[in-house]
């Protein structure tokens, strides 16, 4: 119980004594963790909570996965400093298709239900939502932070994100909940969801929000940022975005983005005293535990021969060439190896494109034997080039 109220916990409300106190009680909680299906993708960040969700299932508790069918129509801007682009009811249920399968790979959904909460929010008809509303201030809606920046920007603030917190709230009471899990950046939206349980229900209700696991860069895990670690990423990729984090957020990675045990962890002085083999079996832990022991071996055992010794990934794609062709823009759109001139223009002059680890310029010819070995690289991609 310790680590559950612990680890990566970044606060209890209204604290952790008398959340402590709950869960020792022969009662079992009602405990819920929300997702709005506005992507296809699961990454190692939103698995903090996943992770969570599961031990209180294991726990015997009363578990579920919501997902956000309908709040996604609105959209949180809790983390955001611009509206978020709304999404049809087709585009929610297209990104929640992917959603379960990531899932599974942290939660036992034998253990946990899934809920959808267009179950009780499609059904609110007018009346009820300004019985809702009147419970809630706008003053404490437009004081958060980066509300308050847009409308000091002149940026616009969308009405119907107004109704986010609410709807927030309402999903809370309508699963009888005991204990929210979220992000730091969901407490003013869970609070809502106390204060709505305390004013319908009169009894008290728990928010445990969950530290932020950054990105492999050390900013927030975004798509846009090419910095994130998903869930369906193939083994060797994770392993190697995993050997790719800055230093200093290995330690975190280990609490945040693992289950191994916390005294199993490196301390901070082994981690900078040997920071790759620590990274090592960092990597691997990971990868073992989104997929397999054996992948998490063969992604080792790959990432050792590819980028430590520079040899090549087994069952490259092949390309057979002329002795006499050239490497250009057009060879690379040719071969799917870049979308577009442009963007393989771009890769040359950012020196993206090298034969055996040597740069070449867009438009060199190919300066090679007959060697099975010889190996083009574009960027991240390579491709073996069998020339006849």
């Amino acid at each position: 119980m310790e680590e559950i109220l612990t680890r990566g916990i970044a606060n209890i409300i209204p604290g952790k004594n008398e959340l402590e106190k709950a869960l020792s009680s022969d009662k079992k909680l009602n405990i819920y963790l929300g997702i709005d299906p506005t992507a296809t993708k699961i990454h190692l960040g939103h698995a903090v909570n996943l992770r969570l969700l599961q031990k209180f299932a294991d726990l015997g508790h009363n578990v579920t996965f919501l997902i956000g069918d309908f709040t996604a129509l609105v959209g949180d801007t809790s983390d955001k400093d611009s509206e978020r682009p709304k999404l049809s009811k087709e585009e929610i249920e297209e990104n929640f298709s992917t959603y379960k399968q990531q899932a599974e790979k942290l939660i036992d959904f034998s253990k946990v239900q899934i809920k959808h909460n267009s179950e009780w929010n499609s059904t609110l008809n007018f009346e009820d939502l300004l019985k809702l509303s009147e419970i809630f201030s706008l003053n404490d809606f437009i004081s958060r932070e980066l509300i308050k920046k847009r409308l000091t920007d002149g940026k616009s603030v969308g009405l119907s994100e107004t109704y986010y917190p609410l709807m927030q709230a309402y999903d809370s009471f309508m699963l009888k909940t005991d204990i929210q899990i979220g992000g730091t950046d969901q407490t003013f939206n869970m609070q809502a969801g106390r204060t709505l349980i305390k004013n319908r229900d009169n009894r008290e209700s728990f928010v445990l929000t969950t530290n932020f696991l950054m990105g492999t860069d050390g900013r927030k895990m975004s798509k846009t940022w090419g910095n994130a670690i998903w869930l369906d990423d193939e083994p060797f990729e994770m392993y190697r975005k995993v050997m790719a984090i800055n230093d200093d957020l290995v330690m975190d990675y280990f609490i945040l983005g693992t289950n191994i045990k916390l005294e199993e962890i490196p301390s901070e002085e082994e981690i900078k005293n040997d920071p790759v083999n620590i990274k090592k079996k960092l990597a691997k832990t990971i990868v073992a535990e989104l997929h397999s022991e054996e992948d998490a071996q063969k992604a080792g055992d790959e990432f050792e021969r590819v980028v430590q010794h520079g040899q090549a990934p087994e069952n490259l794609a092949e390309i057979e060439v002329g002795e006499d062709s050239v490497i250009n823009d057009e060879f690379l759109v040719q071969h799917g190896l870049a979308g577009s001139k442009s963007e393989a223009k771009r890769l040359f002059e950012q020196n993206g494109v090298s034969i055996n680890e040597t740069k070449i310029q867009n438009g060199e010819e190919i300066a090679g034997e007959k060697d099975e070995s010889t190996i083009l690289r574009i960027g991240k991609k390579m491709v073996k080039l069998n020339i006849v």
